[in-house]
This record gives C-alpha cells, sequence and structure tokens, in this order.
C-alpha cells in the first residue's frame, strides 16, 4: 500500500459549504486589531491569509477542527459552529 501525503491525505476529502449559514465568521474589527493573527499558523488545512491587508477565510477545506478559535486571544474575533447537516468535511480516508 503506497503512503500518502498529509496534503494528498486532504485533497481527497470532500467539502460542501453552506453558503447561507457559515460556520466561521470573522469580526473584521477585532482581527484588524489583532498583530500575530495566529489562526494564519495554526489551521491546518491552511485556509486563514491575508488579503488587501485583511484577514480572510476560506471555508472550502475546512477540516471543523476548531483550532483557531482555541488559538485565538481575542473573545469575539472568530464565531464559530458546527456546519448544519448535509454541510461541511466528509473525510473519504481514514
Amino acid at each position: 500500500m503506497k503512503r500518502l501525503s498529509t496534503e494528498q491525505l486532504l485533497s481527497i476529502n470532500k467539502f460542501s459549504v453552506d453558503d447561507e449559514a457559515k460556520h466561521i465568521i470573522l469580526d473584521r474589527q477585532i482581527c484588524g486589531r489583532c498583530e500575530s493573527k495566529p489562526c494564519r499558523f495554526a489551521c491546518p488545512a491552511g485556509l486563514y491569509s491575508i488579503k488587501d491587508g485583511e484577514i480572510s477565510f476560506d471555508p472550502v477545506g475546512c477540516l471543523e477542527c476548531g483550532t483557531c478559535r482555541v488559538v485565538c486571544s481575542h473573545p469575539g474575533a472568530i464565531t464559530w459552529q458546527y456546519p448544519r447537516g448535509g454541510f461541511g468535511v466528509i473525510y473519504r480516508y481514514g
């Protein structure tokens, strides 16, 4: 059996994004005051980035691990909840 890299394993997963009820919402004002932005480095899927000077999150690829809310030290910056039924990540390997 061929051993797959972490990136290859993550690419096998399927994601269904709920555009009507996002499961992660960022408060841009609070995030704008955060200098370290640990969510950018802690997210195992690397979904946080800086665009036009502001933090941005791409829900496609979210593993629903909650790491971003755990590492964030600014209350209210990240509103996080599990996706509604039928949406979110579908693990296809392991």
